[in-house]
């Protein structure tokens, strides 16, 4: 996936500093997440990767079956994606362009996976320790595993924290095997 990414990048970097530059970044983002959904559809995708089908047309297609979720702007981008062959980079340049946006709005969402539901307060106290030690907003999501046994397994980006009973265990199994 690498290689998608270095392709991607450019096209994201311009989408988004288009973006940027026009105070538009939650409607791109809106919009490019749009697209590259309808892009990964097995219909679309049929289409998109159709040799019958010119540049052009798999561009109307495409902006047609988004229809007016798209802005004028964001269908000029897909245009230009078709005629360089890079359709099939959307959900890629999507999430990248989110991954700038969040890093010029200093945010970041973090999952949170834990054995139990955990409480609000918990919840929030957590979110207010991650955003001072990523100096981000922090936006949280939860959800619950019972194969954790305890603890909590934490996913922000890059950033993975496993403080997970099972994690200790897998640990502690690979120290006693080496």
């Amino acid at each position: 996936m690498a290689e998608l990414s270095t392709i991607a990048r450019p096209y994201a970097k311009a989408a988004f500093e288009y973006a940027r530059d026009k105070g538009q970044l939650s409607q791109w983002d809106k919009e490019l997440a749009a697209v590259a959904a309808v892009s990964l559809d097995d219909t679309m995708d049929g289409v998109l990767h159709n040799p019958a089908l010119t540049a052009e047309q798999q561009a109307q297609t495409l902006n047609g079956v988004c229809g007016e979720s798209l802005g004028a702007e964001t269908q000029s981008f897909v245009s230009i994606l078709a005629s360089n062959k890079r359709l099939a980079l959307l959900p890629e340049i999507h999430s990248l362009f989110a991954q700038y946006k969040a890093n010029q709005e200093k945010s970041v969402d973090v999952e949170v996976i834990s054995a139990f539901d955990l409480a609000d307060a918990a919840r929030d106290k957590l979110a207010t320790v991650l955003g001072k030690k990523l100096e981000r907003e922090v936006k949280v999501r939860t959800s619950t595993d019972s194969n954790l046994l305890g603890g909590v397994l934490i996913r922000a980006g890059d950033l993975v924290i496993d403080g997970s009973v099972r994690g200790g265990l897998n640990k502690l199994a690979e120290a006693m095997n080496s």
